[in-house]
């Protein structure tokens, strides 16, 4: 037989340990956060924000007397490759809005990535939309993506970019508990 201290490595190498909330005082809860196995995941692909034209992907849907608070609804095409003729790898549904009076123009992002298999994750964070490199957080997912927690990098591609069609790349990390 394993001893004691064996046989509790063992299954917590196994199985993991989950979080525990207790509560304190009646006015909020305290988490203990233990070990529990995940596995990264990596993702890459192009989003096409498609501002005018025939089929818009992109609409302004709160036009306030200035610039701040500006809101737009999008359902953008992901795709494998920087052109919007390359494969399909899903949608970008959400909304966006100007929430920064600075000079910077930044966003409030809430972004669900919906892929073709039907699994998404939920991107929700400050946009300065100005600067070429930007990060948000991750903030969870569904399906295969279920409690993912992770980080997207928005690359804007000017090159190929224009005032009808805004091409940006996001590479995203995020962990998800086996």
């Amino acid at each position: 037989m394993m001893p004691y201290p064996l046989r509790f490595l063992f299954l917590f190498l196994i199985f993991g340990y989950f979080t525990t909330t207790t509560t304190v005082h009646g006015l909020f809860s305290q988490e203990s956060h233990i070990f529990l196995p995940s596995k990264l995941t990596h993702l890459h692909f192009f989003y096409h924000d498609i501002l005018e034209g025939e089929n818009p992907t992109v609409v302004q849907i709160i036009d306030p007397s200035t610039s701040f608070g500006t809101t737009f609804m999008m359902d953008n095409a992901l795709t494998e490759g920087q052109e919007l003729s390359s494969k399909s790898v899903g949608r970008a549904q959400g909304l966006f809005g100007v929430a920064s009076l600075q000079k910077d123009s930044a966003m409030v992002m809430l972004i669900n990535f919906v892929f073709n298999e039907g699994s998404t994750l939920s991107m929700l964070g400050r946009n300065p939309v100005f600067d070429t490199v930007r990060e948000m957080p991750i903030v969870g997912g569904t399906g295969v993506f279920r409690f993912a927690t992770g980080y997207a990098i928005a690359n804007s591609i000017w090159a190929i970019s224009s005032h009808q069609h805004f091409v940006v790349e996001y590479n995203i990390t995020v962990s998800v508990p086996n």
